[in-house]
């Protein structure tokens, strides 16, 4: 267990019999993290600020909570339920807790920061191995081109599938027990990959591959949040936001020179099995940080050392049924898919960013194929050029972060000022195929469509960042569902974009292929900027969550 800080992390404090108010608990509602848990009443939590509050004893009783805050929306004078429980009593964490994940140093914190962003990388990187051997595939499988590409989609698709069972499964076990658990399954379904002996085999498992891994993506910022109070996360999100995006372009980089190298397909699985199998023991190195878990144990323990059944955490007090663990999980994430225009349009937003990256790793082979007679191994070296642009973005991050805490310090920010990145991201997407499309002819060096790269990786990352701190920004307390309704989407555009890449590029030529892409990019680009100028009033009059 790390050692807490030198200086505790300064939080409100409390004990028993100590009024609330001087400890600095907020009177009114505070703002849900998205990474609270759910409960049964979660649109009006009792103690909402529990597993962020720090106090002397570590419990606070809830007729204290009463007291502080009858007059408070978030929590109701006269609650049958709360008076029923008198006597109950919640579980904080103490003063400077070591098991407090705040209260860590800050470079073990960054440590698993980057533990959580390589998970992602990892799992991305898997998604994307096949592109750098496709050949590969159509020979040994005797298959056509879109199949052997379908073997990237299908993981992709299990991306979409499976935060649906890990999301609601870590509210009750723990984030750690589903890394290992999902991870521990997603390294033993590469070994079928590596021997299957037909095509259908190798689709099977690469969508369980999609499903276990997905683990990593729907995790992996929850766990970030659990360790980063909200005012200092702003920077880790933003290096960890790159991971999504840089994972698949790494891929083909090293698949492709395996493919020249050896001419082995097993070697592809090998190697991610490898790759994998180290980030599973990273991860489980790491301790749980998931703080409503880290309390329901610590209440559990102290009920079973003084008999007091009273102490209990919120979760614990409003428990959830299996309804409403479907309902949050599977249902609301549809729900507001099919009734919030402006979670739609940021999504699809970045399902298209997303989508393109993914039509990168198909129209390369196409332009530098014909264009320079490239073996696999250089075109995978043509994919360098968006993780260089993607690491100007995170260049430019600091900055951001800086403006947007000067906005904090003048007045209450709206969702509306996250969206600065993407004001300055969006142009870039675009311009990466208009330059692609005007430098894809034979007497222009690679370097000129190897380039477009640059402004796509710096486009991308920024404008990610951006649009998913828009969305948890706007959503609050139903950020979790609109996060998992945006995973669900990205997947899909991820998935479905390979599969008509090729044609495109075949039927529209080297230059229109990437101009088509380029003109939606524009009519796409648009949509921060609307957001930025109108964007209030929209959520004003379309939320309805």
């Amino acid at each position: 267990m790390p050692e807490p800080t030198s200086q505790p992390r300064a939080g409100p404090e409390s004990h028993p019999g100590e009024d609330l108010r001087g400890a600095d608990i907020p009177e009114s509602p505070v703002p849900l993290d998205y990474n609270y848990p759910d409960v049964g009443r979660r649109d009006e939590p009792v103690f909402p600020d529990e597993y962020v509050v720090e106090t002397r004893s570590g419990l606070v009783p809830q007729e204290t909570l009463e007291r502080v805050r009858s007059q408070a929306s978030a929590v109701t004078a006269r609650d049958p339920d709360l008076e029923k429980a008198e006597k109950t009593e919640f579980v904080t964490f103490t003063v400077g807790d070591p098991e407090h994940p705040y209260n860590w140093s800050r470079l073990y914190r960054w440590y698993i920061t980057m533990v959580a962003s390589s998970l992602v990388v990892c799992v991305a990187y898997g998604s994307s191995i096949v592109t750098g051997g496709l050949g590969l595939i159509e020979d040994k499988y005797h298959v056509s081109l879109e199949v052997a590409i379908l073997t990237c989609s299908i993981m992709v698709c299990g991306f979409a599938v499976g935060p649906l069972l890990w999301s609601p499964l870590s509210e009750i076990i723990g984030r750690r027990p589903v890394y290992i658990i999902s991870l521990a399954l997603y390294v033993i379904f590469n070994i079928p990959c590596a021997l299957a002996p037909n095509i259908g085999g190798l689709l099977v498992c690469r969508f369980l591959c999609g499903v276990f891994s997905s683990s990593g993506l729907s995790l992996a910022g929850g766990t970030i949040a659990d360790i980063w109070s909200i005012e200092e996360r702003g920077m880790a999100i933003a290096y960890f936001a790159a991971a999504p995006y840089c994972g698949p372009v790494i891929g083909p980089i090293v698949t492709g020179w395996i493919t020249v190298g050896s001419g082995r397909l097993d070697l592809f699985f090998w190697t991610n099995m490898g790759f994998a199998g180290v980030i599973l023991i990273l991860i489980g190195l790491v301790p749980e940080t998931y703080s409503p878990l880290i309390l329901k144990r610590r209440a559990a323990k102290m009920r079973k050392e003084t008999g007091n059944p009273n102490i209990i955490t919120e979760q614990e007090q409003h428990k959830l049924t299996l309804r409403d663990i479907a309902r949050t999980s599977l249902i609301r994430p549809i729900t507001m898919i099919m009734t919030e225009p402006v979670l739609d349009l940021m999504c699809m937003y970045i399902v298209l960013i997303y989508a393109m990256l993914y039509a990168f790793f198909f129209a390369y082979p196409v332009i530098f194929t014909k264009l320079y007679n490239y073996n696999d191994g250089q075109i995978g070296l043509m994919f360098i050029p968006i993780l260089i642009g993607a690491a100007f973005s995170l260049m430019v991050t600091p900055l951001i972060e800086k403006q947007f805490r000067k906005v904090c310090e003048q007045r209450a920010p709206t969702p509306e000022d996250r969206l600065i990145a993407a004001l300055i991201g969006a142009p870039f997407i675009p311009i990466a195929f208009f330059l692609l499309g005007a430098t894809s002819f034979k007497h222009i060096i690679w370097v000129g469509p190897a380039s477009s790269g640059i402004a796509f990786g710096f486009g991308m990352v920024l404008c990610y960042y951006s649009v998913n701190n828009y969305i948890i920004d706007s959503y609050q307390k139903y950020a979790a569902s609109a996060l998992a309704a945006k995973v669900f989407l990205r997947s899909g555009g991820g998935a479905a974009f390979p599969l008509f890449t090729t044609q495109l590029y075949d039927t529209c030529g080297l230059q229109w292929g990437s101009w088509l892409l380029a003109f939606i990019g524009v009519g796409m680009a648009f949509i921060p900027y609307l957001f930025y100028i109108f964007g209030a009033k929209l959520r004003a009059k379309l939320t309805r969550s």
